[in-house]
């Protein structure tokens, strides 16, 4: 099918050309087209322009470009094409081409006098629309010289921001990242506080066994260094390391003064203690790292921080990769988020599947009983996936929410231990609503009061009219079942009759042969 006309799409606006030059058969018109695009000369006595629509500014560009991405037609490109296509017959259809396959669909719906070609379906439509894009800028001579350049990345960095959607308050790209760095400092930290016991350790052999933490360890050997420079008047330092404990101050100092360790020579003792230095420092940014994750989380996710807490909800949007990821998720994929090896390798084996990934991690899995952990798992997936997406579509963050659910979980990990009823769903989340509401409230008593008040009414209305609809079906199926038994104990009754009946029937026809025989007798006598 031969093309007729071409449509380009830049970011300056719309252009329709028209194909003057068409070979008669295929092979020979490709081999033309691929010659003659890449020459200016002889492309432009193949095409020529039909009219030129520019855009009235960046807005209108950039909404056209949006809903080309989407492969929808616009009101503008609408007219441009009304205006400027020649109308058609039913047997002569007129041959546009288009870039995107998507768009082509959307002006076909439109047009339906138009036939599209795109360059995935045809050849020639693909060299004639890169040659297009090739010259563009000269074709269009109403432009000057870098018009169509500046309009491309100006529109592409719009374009970009559009689809990127930055919000500062939502961005949770930085909890990824802090999740990520904290993650590394935790492994960081402890290799190099080993080294650090190890090291020193040649020296002050003792003090491994009486402090076991490891920024401790590090920071007594930064304050101790030579052991027998140690005395009594250190005892309030190293106390105030070890949380103010004098007795294990003074079993230091005791140690010291009987240590097995060897000397150290002053340059491997410095080397030592800017090593341990180093360790502390690590140890104090790791601290600052997890203050600014938990303020994040309070930002970003404070339902999701205030149930789960800040380190597991950080690593369930990171695995998820975004916490809308994360409030797309059903609660069974979040449930084993994080356990996606062991899931399909049972999956292989055709074994028992994991009960969680991420969310074991949690203290409410820790807590629960052995038989309940994949109860509880479950339930505590379910409520994780509300928390996300209340967070996620939210526009003011509150930790209400998440509050309720978390007195949720707690309740049912009671019921689980003593059997006591738990507070229903509907319940809980309307306490937590009400909550959010009064708090608004008491913010701004006078801003909303009439639109909380028909919230709450309508979400009372609505609770009414569905406690009334379970009341009525529950009526309902009390008489179906009541009327079935009816039904049928009469069937039985009447079939009991029928059976009496023929029972009778058969005695007296029993009867009357009898009679009927000895009377044949008597006369026969």
């Amino acid at each position: 099918m031969s093309v007729d006309y071409l449509l380009h799409e830049s970011g300056v606006g719309y252009a329709i050309f028209k194909v003057r030059m068409q070979a008669d058969s295929v092979g020979q018109r490709l081999k033309e087209v691929q010659e003659q695009s890449q020459d200016l000369a002889k492309f432009g006595k193949m095409v020529e322009l039909v009219s030129f629509a520019p855009f009235q500014g960046a807005a209108q560009a950039l909404e056209n470009a949006n809903l080309v991405s989407e492969g929808i037609m616009s009101d503008y490109l609408k007219t441009v094409l009304e205006a400027n296509m020649p109308k058609a017959s039913k047997k002569n259809k007129t041959v546009l081409g288009v870039t995107d396959r998507g768009l082509a669909g959307s002006i076909k719906a439109g047009f339906p006098s138009l036939e599209c070609e795109t360059s995935e379906t045809s050849e020639v439509c693909a060299d004639l629309l890169r040659g297009l894009r090739l010259h563009a800028e000269k074709l269009l001579k109403q432009l000057q010289t870098g018009d169509v350049d500046r309009a491309q990345l100006g529109l592409g960095h719009a374009y970009s921001r559009a689809k990127v959607k930055f919000s500062v308050q939502k961005n949770d790209n930085h909890i990824i990242q802090a999740i990520a760095t904290i993650d590394h400092l935790d492994k960081a930290v402890n290799l190099f506080s080993m080294r650090v016991r190890e090291w020193y350790g040649w020296h002050f052999p003792e003090l491994v066994k009486i402090v076991s933490d490891n920024t401790k360890y590090a920071q007594l050997a930064l304050l101790i260094k030579d052991k027998k420079t140690l005395t009594e008047d250190n005892i309030h330092d190293i106390a105030a390391i070890v949380d103010d404990d004098e007795a294990v101050a003074r079993s230091i100092i005791d140690a010291a003064k009987v240590s097995m360790g060897q000397d150290i020579s002053d340059a491997d003792m410095e080397n030592v203690m800017a090593f341990a230095e180093r360790v502390v420092s690590l140890n104090k940014y790791r601290k600052s790292v997890g203050n600014y994750l938990v303020s994040k989380m309070s930002i970003v996710a404070p339902n999701l921080a205030a149930l789960i807490g800040e380190t597991v909800g950080a690593r369930l949007i990171s695995k998820a990769g975004s916490l809308t990821n994360l409030a797309k998720y059903p609660a069974s994929t979040v449930q084993i988020l994080g356990a996606e090896k062991a899931l399909f390798r049972a999956l292989k084996t055709k074994g028992n599947t994991p009960k969680f990934g991420i969310i074991y991690h949690s203290s409410f899995i820790g807590r629960a009983g052995a038989k309940n952990k994949g109860r509880i798992s479950r339930f505590l997936a379910n409520k994780t996936s509300i928390a996300s997406r209340i967070d996620n579509f939210s526009e003011t963050p509150t930790t209400k929410f998440g509050e309720a659910l978390k007195a949720q979980v707690e309740e049912r990990l009671n019921f689980y231990a003593t059997g006591e009823a738990p507070t229903k769903n509907e319940q809980a989340m309307q306490a937590a609503m009400n909550a959010v509401l009064g708090d608004i409230n008491v913010e701004d008593p006078t801003a909303g009061a009439a639109e909380d008040v028909e919230m709450a009414d309508g979400v009372t209305a609505a609770a009414t009219e569905q406690a009334v609809r379970k009341e009525k079906s529950k009526e309902e199926k009390k008489k179906e079942k009541k009327e079935k038994k009816r039904k049928s104990m009469g069937a039985d009754s009447d079939d009991e009759a029928d059976k009496k009946e023929k029972k009778k029937k058969r005695k007296s026809e029993g009867v009357d042969g009898d009679k009927k025989e000895k009377k044949k007798s008597r006369k026969s006598m």
